[in-house]
């Protein structure tokens, strides 16, 4: 501790999962902080810039306990980003699947141990955990990924609740654009459909188009957590929704995509097709989903700033320019289908 006089040392922000989409986006900012950043990924997270934070770029396998606990040892606050990417590449997972269970629920157990148990004296360290958005007024989950992240949400509550540590939860909607990792566009069903359009694939939907989800551009998800980490006493022990508030049509995204794609490519607008849903579709394809962020917004003051015109731009020209040369396959189901689709 410092001595009557003495600057205090500066705080200590482990981000977990650090080289991933929202992972590089919040390291990014941080950068510009005077903090000592430790940024934690199982891949080699590359930190470009210069910046006020002194950092620390470190690999680990944090499903390993031990791993994990030496990780954020010391950490005043850490925020986790560590999410199961499935077989599939997505971040979709299954009940039963150990890996899926592992990465969404025991380690953040195992984290909370870790912070809960690894500081003596002084204020409780923070832990701000992203999970999902669910439709207001329902909280029952409607696949494995929702449950497990709702038990790990519960387990967090918990343990601030307890005194253990100062636990915030942010559920996100789908977060999208072109993040600060040239090339990276995320997993979600916006970047998905950029790589077809500009790819010249059919864009498909498995409904009408008038489904609206709440999007979310990831510098604006970076800006929420660094929110969330500056206002985390006021926010301890709720979770709290963090997006723009409001829908977009998914046939309108689509279609304003397949536009864009066209121009960059020189080629025509790729069509927008519903086709029939493949065996094992779940209810979660088929909601509209909004992020009422109007209580996060009261207590910090973070907006979402970014036009979603102008960041569907940006995010094209970005993939069309680094892969014009590549393509992308469709799924077999679409495959099969895409002949009965229906142009929208």
């Amino acid at each position: 501790m410092a001595g009557a006089g003495e600057p205090a040392a500066r705080p200590l922000v482990t981000v977990l999962g650090a080289s991933g989409y929202i992972g590089s986006a919040v390291v990014a900012l941080l950068r510009s902080r005077p903090v000592r950043l430790r940024a934690v990924s199982r891949r080699p997270c590359t930190v470009t810039g210069d910046g006020l934070a002194e950092l620390d770029v470190r690999t680990a396998d944090l499903t390993d306990p031990v791993s994990l606990a030496d990780a954020v040892a010391g950490s005043d606050a850490v925020i986790h980003l560590v999410t199961h990417r499935s077989a599939t590449g997505d971040w979709r997972t299954v009940d039963g699947d150990p890996e899926g269970e592992r990465a969404n629920v025991t380690l953040t157990r195992d984290l909370i141990e870790s912070l809960g148990s690894g500081r003596a004296g002084g204020p409780p360290p923070t832990l701000i955990y992203a999970s999902t958005v669910l439709p207001p007024g329902d909280p029952t989950p409607a696949n494995a990924y929702e449950r497990q992240k709702l038990a790990s949400e519960r387990a967090l509550l918990a343990a601030s609740a307890a005194g253990l540590l100062r636990g915030v939860v942010l559920r996100l909607p789908t977060v999208y654009g072109h993040g600060p990792v040239p090339g990276d566009l995320g997993r979600g069903v916006v970047a998905a459909m950029i790589r077809r359009a500009v790819a010249g694939e059919p864009l498909t939907m498995w409904h009408d188009g008038r489904i609206e989800i709440d999007l979310l551009h990831v510098e604006d998800t970076a800006g929420a957590f660094l929110s969330a980490l500056d206002h985390a006493e006021a926010l301890a022990g709720r979770y709290w929704d963090a997006g723009c508030g409001f829908g977009h049509g998914l046939g309108d995204v689509f279609r304003t995509i397949a536009e864009i794609a066209g121009r960059h490519t020189g080629n025509p607008p790729v069509p927008v097709l519903r086709v029939n849903p493949p065996d094992g579709a779940t209810g979660t394809e088929f909601r509209s989903v909004r992020a009422d962020s109007s209580a996060f917004r009261s207590v910090t003051g973070w907006r979402p700033r970014t036009v979603l015109r102008d960041a569907l731009e940006q995010a094209v020209a970005a993939h069309s320019a680094s892969t014009t040369h590549l393509t992308t396959p469709t799924p077999l189901h679409d495959r099969l289908s895409i002949k009965e689709g229906i142009r929208l």
